[in-house]
């Protein structure tokens, strides 16, 4: 049974923190921390006061409000970038592949896992090209709205590769590859009782 090593450990928890705090800021600003919410939230209470602002000051309150979040997506976007990176060249230089979903060679399980990961790395590579589109304005205004909505399908596609990925660590736990959540957390494995 295979060792991952310290630096393959780092990369992996990297990559899953990254896309963590990724989530979760994209989570809140397409919902909960929109702008639309907070302005409608900010007009509500302003009303209620029986006070009033103009929509730039408004607008210009839930920019305050949304501004570190954004910040910290982004700032996360870089790490991801840079982990995804040296993941690639660490897998090529140690000649680490996931398994061939397009060989007649490859057996279910492990076509089934290739798909998800190839899956996995095609929508990583559309959800960073997308970002920095947004990021750095690459494009013209339609361009960039329909590279939002692209990047914004995160949203539904990282918690199902999350599921998948449990569900495989389940699945290998209970066939063949026992222990590969202590060697992936720890370096060794934990061989329990049965």
């Amino acid at each position: 049974m295979k060792k991952f090593t310290t630096l393959h450990r780092i990369i992996h928890w990297t990559i899953a923190t990254a896309m963590l705090v990724l989530f979760a800021t994209g989570f809140l600003r397409m919902f909960w921390m929109s702008k639309k919410t907070i302005t409608t939230a900010v007009n509500s209470e302003l009303e209620a006061q029986q006070m009033q602002l103009p929509q730039e000051s408004v607008l210009a309150i839930a920019k305050s409000i949304i501004n570190p979040m954004f910040e910290w997506h982004v700032n996360f976007a870089y790490v991801l970038v840079a982990a995804y990176i040296i993941r690639l060249i660490y897998m090529f230089a140690k000649g680490i592949r996931f398994p061939n979903p397009f060989s007649k060679n490859t057996n279910g399980k492990d076509r089934l896992q290739g798909t998800v990961y190839l899956i996995f790395y095609v929508l990583l590579i559309v959800q960073i090209l997308t970002g920095f589109a947004l990021k750095f304005e690459l494009a013209g205004e339609a361009t960039l709205e329909r590279a939002e909505e692209v990047h914004k399908f995160a949203v539904y596609w990282l918690p199902t590769f999350v599921v998948l990925h449990f569900m495989g660590i389940i699945f290998g736990e209970l066939t063949n590859k026992k222990g590969i959540v202590s060697k992936m957390i720890g370096g060794e494995q934990i061989n329990l009782p049965e």
